[in-house]
């Protein structure tokens, strides 16, 4: 599923010029993304939407498309979730086209096709995860679910369905992901200050953070004989400490699902480790850790939690 850029799909429209009209068609060969979306009251506000973003030309494109159609009850939700009112939304038309473009793919994708587990890119060039439990259910970049209730409403220019929660984009970075989740990655938030590495960790990736809990910090630094204060605030330690942080980041996103097992994965510290089949990682020297919960997404990359820190091959610690 390849990512369209927004300017892209905002220059997308059909060479007949398509007048705007919203009335009910059914669906089919004849009928486009807005045609269908228009047959059905339950999608009315999507369709309101779309047209206060000035995207119906974009939907009424050759495409194709893929759209997760928000219904109006979750829009509704929506604006008691983020204490605001319709008009105020959809006047907003940034905001509003960047929620838009981020129900939409830039290729049709019947439900058969859904590739779960994996990170799927969207046209606002962020991306959700869908997985199978009980139903698919999407995961977006602040990590709140919506169920996919409806699947399969096909139109001339891709393809429909229906979700019961309007998705969003993400709002925190890795680092402000991490301290959203304190305080049991306090220790790794500090750490990750002290050894200068908070504004890598902003910056655009995507990144792939093994975030071990502050438990796993304690143990660990007890069995390397480091004094935790003394790692956080002597620069002779410095360079170890980097070292370490540097070994828990891979420069890619990496979900769960999309994890290579018992193959050599290189970390931004330079050195490798791998994951074995019960989604533990052994390290340089042979050590494990259990990866337990995976799949925390940010906007910025994704964290998976680990019970222990993970270690290259060390200097002497002196």
């Amino acid at each position: 599923m390849n990512a369209l850029s927004k300017r892209q799909f905002l220059k997308l429209s059909l060479a007949s010029g398509v007048a705007l009209s919203l009335s009910a068609c059914g669906g089919g060969d004849d009928h486009d993304i807005v045609d269908v979306l228009s047959d059905y009251s339950e999608y009315s506000l999507l369709v309101e939407a779309v047209q206060a973003a000035g995207l119906v030309d974009a939907l009424k494109g050759r495409g194709p498309f893929t759209v997760f159609a928000p219904t109006n009850t979750a829009f509704v939700n929506l604006l008691g979730e983020l204490e605001t009112t319709k008009d105020a939304l959809f006047a907003d038309k940034p905001l509003l086209t960047a929620v838009l473009t981020y129900h939409v793919l830039a290729a049709r994708v019947p439900a058969a096709d859904i590739a779960f587990g994996r990170a799927i890119t969207t046209v606002e060039t962020g991306i959700f995860k869908i997985d199978n439990v009980g139903g698919p259910v999407i995961t977006d970049e602040r990590n709140r679910t919506a169920n996919i209730t409806v699947t399969n409403l096909y139109a001339s220019n891709g393809v429909i369905h229906g979700i019961d929660k309007v998705i969003l984009p993400g709002d925190k970075d890795i680092v402000d992901t991490a301290i959203s989740l304190a305080p049991e990655f306090s220790t790794l938030v500090a750490a990750v200050q002290a050894a200068g590495l908070e504004s890598t960790l902003r910056g655009e990736g995507p990144f792939t953070v093994f975030a071990p809990t502050n438990a796993a910090f304690t143990t660990a630094l007890a069995t390397l004989g480091i004094d935790p204060t003394d790692l956080l605030t002597d620069p002779d330690k410095r360079s170890l400490l980097v070292q370490i942080l540097k070994y828990h980041v891979v420069p890619v996103r990496v979900l769960k699902a999309e994890v290579p097992l018992n193959t050599a994965i290189t970390t931004v510290e330079g050195s490798t480790f791998q994951v074995n089949n019960s989604l533990q990682i052994v390290d340089a020297l042979g050590r494990t850790a259990n990866i337990r919960p995976t799949d925390v997404l940010t906007s910025n990359g994704v964290i998976h939690v680990i019970d222990n820190v993970i270690l290259p091959v060390l200097p002497p610690v002196v």
